[in-house]
């Protein structure tokens, strides 16, 4: 039996998942996903790069978000199912190891993101209650801070569509405080909006590549996206919905995160924003300075970049247990607590590579934990949406016979070109470290990949391939578990 034989078997002989959900609850889910860590901690580091013109990467990673997202699109109306990169990559390539990569990959990139989100709530923390900001103080938050996550993760929290829906709104709430209370700023004479259009690049970089690094940085805060095609089995009538709702999401927060960006440089000057891990923070304080809403800013922060780790821990631990269930890493990464039924050991094993992640960055305080992570969370995730766009036009060749949504041909090219082209280091303009902390993730995941096939073929199992499943599916049940 071929792998993708039992793929398709095992995915008949389960009952369909409830539809549930319509456009508006759709919309707010692609919205939440969205909105988190990436602009409420990067927003500086983005001005540092291209000076007041911060809106631009922005703007940018906005169109190649977009143009993959229309990739996504084809594939989710044309594969109507819960699934992902990996499960696309399978059925355009049918190469197992290619696959497990993919798959890897995304869940190394919620390690990342988790990990950025951890350093952000350490910053948003000290802020918050008044801290001294020192680098020991913050790596004790961001470590407890993981824990505290793995804690929640181990004791079964689960993120339902309802929650999500509240989590969103907090979220959004924080982003249009900073809008309103900047635009009465700058409205009461406060703001100067000549700094809005001026280009100010580090060490005389070409502004190309600054904008480059730019949005490097900035495609951070636009992530999430895709994880809304893993809702496909749950949506009414998902060719019809998803195009219009999918692409409505990424045009509201782009649209939220350019009035952000603008907002925060007019008001304050791009040398104080430049480096600062708490920059909305900022923003308000000098906006309203004694204003009480200022104070609720670094808390609304928290709880974004809290949901933030959270939902990717429970991702990338889920993922690690689907694919050592499925036979393709280590069978001890699907150990289950007895009681609360929860995967303890991929639990511990992504914490313990997220808590040496954060150790190993603290140890530069020129780099911020966010800043490293977040554009690390990019950088894997990037990689995977240049699959994804070249995927699109290979499974052209495979026709379905319902009507799907259908993106014109020159869109995954450009996605595909647009994504490389932001990989690429000397294209990117990216920090070596962004590659180092990628390349020793993949290289876990090959050394267990290998470890799980010598293992298995010592045992005889290499002959007979029907006993090794797609880690496609093992991203299917990883999504499956997370709801």
């Amino acid at each position: 039996m071929a792998v993708t034989d039992r793929t398709s078997d095992t995915a008949q002989s389960q009952p369909e998942l409830k539809r549930v959900m319509g456009p508006k609850l759709l919309l707010l889910f692609v919205v939440g996903d969205i909105l988190g860590t990436g602009v409420y901690a990067l927003t500086g580091q983005v001005a540092a790069e291209v000076g007041g013109a911060a809106w631009v990467p922005f703007l940018v990673a906005f169109a190649v978000a977009m143009v993959t997202a229309c990739s996504y699109l084809e594939l989710v109306t044309k594969y109507p199912q819960a699934a992902g990169a990996a499960l696309y990559a399978h059925k355009a390539f049918g190469i197992h190891f290619v696959t497990f990569l993919i798959c890897f990959t995304v869940m190394s990139s919620g390690i990342t993101s988790a990990s950025a989100a951890g350093g952000a709530f350490a910053s948003n923390v000290a802020v918050g209650f008044g801290l001294e900001k020192s680098p020991g103080l913050l790596l004790v938050i961001a470590l407890a801070f993981m824990i505290l996550i793995a804690a929640v993760n181990l004791r079964g929290a689960a993120e339902s569509v309802g929650l999500n829906v509240v989590l969103t709104l907090v979220e959004l709430s924080g982003l249009l405080l900073v809008i309103f209370i900047g635009l009465f700023a700058i409205f009461g004479g406060q703001g100067d909006f000549s700094r809005v259009v001026a280009f100010d690049t580090p060490n005389d970089k070409a502004v190309f590549l600054a904008i480059s690094t730019a949005t490097s940085l900035a495609f951070f805060a636009m992530v999430g996206f895709e994880d809304s095609v893993n809702m496909a089995e749950e949506t009414k009538d998902p060719a019809r919905i998803f195009p219009k709702v999918m692409l409505s999401g990424l045009t509201i927060t782009a649209i939220i995160y350019v009035i952000v960006s603008i907002v925060a440089v007019a008001i304050v000057p791009v040398g104080e924003l430049a480096g600062n891990d708490t920059p909305l923070v900022t923003v308000v304080e000098t906006a309203a300075p004694g204003f009480p809403i200022s104070a609720l800013i670094p808390f609304i922060s928290l709880f974004a970049v809290a949901n933030s780790a959270l939902i990717n821990m429970m991702m990338a631990s889920r993922l690690l247990y689907g694919m050592s269930k499925q036979g393709v890493l280590p069978p001890f990464l699907s150990k289950v607590l007895p009681g609360r039924r929860t995967p303890w050991a991929s639990i511990l094993f992504t914490t313990v590579i997220a808590l040496g992640l954060t150790t190993f960055v603290s140890l530069d305080s020129k780099n911020p934990v966010a800043l490293l992570l977040g554009s690390t969370t990019s950088l894997l995730l990037l990689a995977v949406f240049a699959v994804v766009n070249v995927a699109v036009l290979v499974l052209r060749r495979d026709k379905v016979q319902h009507k799907h949504f259908r993106t014109p041909t020159f869109l995954p090219v450009i996605g595909a070109l647009a994504c490389v082209y932001l990989v690429l280091p000397w294209t990117s303009g990216r920090a070596a470290g962004q590659y180092v902390i990628a390349g020793v993730l993949l290289a876990i995941g090959v050394a267990l990949w290998a470890i799980t096939y010598i293992d298995r073929r010592h045992r005889g199992y290499a002959a007979d391939t029907s006993r090794v499943e797609d880690p496609a599916l093992a991203e299917q049940e990883a999504d499956r578990d997370l709801r």
